[in-house]
């Protein structure tokens, strides 16, 4: 069991620092004045970042016939390449002469690098904790969350001297972007496994202890984060909270340890067999499906590609998900923008407020999750992701209220509905369709967020810039800039609502 925990915590590790491309505003703004970009053309390297998702399936495709530790070294090069060569030209001072184009294919090879480490840490997640895997996933990709902030305060100390100028600073997160994934994932490669053991139970012992970690480690970072100190002090205080789970499985060694002594003492030697195990643990296994601790889990239909996207359930699935979590991610690309145009400069205040809730909407899952597996009537995924969409449908309505106080009400509400539903769709997909060919499968669902962030992001540009003509600076301002977008956004997401509960009902014998 020690194994399993290790490879969480390794997991734990990898999503901290894959989030490489929530960095991208450090250093758009430099980018459009030496390249001299229009706002359509750096939208469009915003999208080159999710495009990276488009290929995410040959990740998934690697990590069924290669080792995962070599599909991690893989997905770490490509960041170190797609981020390395822009920060050559940039230091060289030569960016103006690479093409537009190549800085595009760039930006999406450093997006594809992120589903390479991605899909191997929601494998690990799902094949080493079978019984939780809600909690696994929704745990690890939390800490996806901070990213941006572990990013920014090894900035402020690594890079203290150089990171006043917005030209350095823009050079140290590409150089920070292009090396630290490679360095973590060399050093989580030896922990990432996955473990076959005859064992099948719940660890919710374990879990309570990361959960409690997870929470800290959160609240930490944003207060830290809204304090204006940085330094040395902060980032150790962070590197302090991410260790901190490797006392889970040494304390799960230090306790088989103690359980091996007590077994030679009482019996001579230790004697066990699986069927003695399983029962001891509470868990019996039927030709149907496992039985543990009093909850019924049926065996998953196991779909391949070419199955899964003819199922009518696949493409529920597609536009739920599009019409949820990716249309949050649009708003919160847009959030910028969105704040200017209401004649405000909190940005950054409702960017990390956005951060912040989104870090905590992948937990909430997590501990619904726990809660919901022991309960007697079982509430299915495709429900919980319909659940959180009515509040977030309501949010986007609630935006067209010009006060501040709607403002940021809606933007804590999309941010922790948004992480939410990214969480719970991880285990959705492993429901729907099976785990076995997981890393393909739900590569191909993810496919929606760059679709979806073209789509709905190039219309909110265009709808921006007709309400922006006649304007000297080109900028638009006032409640009408995005009334449109938020109704057609608000309405998608209602859409998108009845949608899971179709989908709910196709899928509830699965959560029997």
């Amino acid at each position: 069991m020690a194994l399993q925990w290790l490879s969480l915590v390794g997991t734990i590790w990898l999503q901290s620092i894959s989030a490489t491309n929530s960095n991208f505003p450090a250093y758009s703004s430099q980018l459009k004045l030496l390249l001299s970009l229009s706002q359509l053309q750096l939208n469009n390297l915003a999208f080159a970042s999710d495009a990276g998702k488009l290929f995410g399936f040959v990740s998934g495709i690697a990590a069924v016939y290669l080792p995962l530790w070599i599909v991690l070294l893989i997905g770490s090069s490509l960041g170190f390449i797609g981020y390395g060569v822009q920060y050559l030209f940039l230091l060289t001072e030569k960016i103006s002469s690479l093409p537009y184009g190549a800085v595009f294919l760039l930006t999406v090879l450093a997006g594809n690098s992120i589903c390479w480490i991605n899909t191997v840490c929601y494998v690990i997640a799902i094949q080493n904790f079978p019984f939780d895997r809600q909690l696994a996933v929704g745990l690890s990709t939390s800490y996806q969350g901070l990213s941006a902030k572990i990013y920014s305060d090894v900035i402020d100390v690594v890079f203290k001297k150089s990171s006043n100028s917005s030209t350095q600073r823009a050079r140290s997160y590409l150089l920070l972007n292009c090396i630290l994934p490679l360095v973590v994932c060399v050093i989580a490669s030896p922990l990432i496994r996955v473990i076959k053991t005859p064992r099948s139970r719940r660890l919710s012992g374990g879990f309570l202890v990361i959960f409690t970690i997870t929470i800290l480690t959160g609240t930490y970072a944003v207060i830290t984060s809204l304090g204006s100190r940085k330094g040395l002090v902060i980032l150790m205080g962070m590197c302090v909270f991410l260790v901190a789970p490797l006392g889970v499985p040494l304390m799960e060694k230090l306790r088989e340890k103690m359980e091996n002594k007590c077994m030679i003492r009482r019996y001579g030697k230790r004697v066990c067999d699986e069927g003695s195990m399983e029962e001891e643990n509470g868990g019996v296994v039927s030709e149907h499906g496992v039985k543990d601790e009093g909850v019924f889990v049926c065996e998953e239909e196991e779909m391949g590609v070419k199955v899964m996207v003819k199922s009518l359930d696949f493409w529920l699935y597609f536009f739920v998900y599009m019409f949820g979590a990716t249309i949050g991610m649009v708003y919160l690309n847009n959030l910028g923008q969105i704040v200017e145009s209401r004649g405000s400069s909190k940005t950054s205040s409702l960017v990390s407020l956005a951060s912040s809730f989104g870090f905590f909407g992948r937990i909430f899952p997590c501990l619904l999750d726990y809660h919901i597996s022991r309960a007697k009537y079982k509430v299915s995924r495709p429900a919980l992701i319909a659940l959180m969409m009515v509040p977030m449908a309501g949010s986007f309505f609630l935006l067209l209220n010009d006060s501040t106080l709607c403002l940021h009400i809606s933007t804590a509400t999309i941010g922790i509905c948004t992480g939410a539903i990214t969480s719970i769709s991880v285990s959705t997909t492993a429901d729907l369709f099976g785990s076995k060919n997981f890393g393909v499968n739900h590569n191909i669902v993810v496919s929606n967020i760059p679709i979806g962030s073209l789509l709905f992001g190039n219309l909110a540009a265009l709808l921006y810039r007709e309400q922006a003509l006649g304007s000297e600076d080109g900028k638009c301002m006032g409640i009408k800039c995005y009334q449109t977008s938020f109704i057609i956004w608000g309405s998608l997401c209602f859409l998108g609502t009845l949608l899971a509960l179709v989908l709910h009902s196709r899928s509830k014998k699965t959560y029997v």
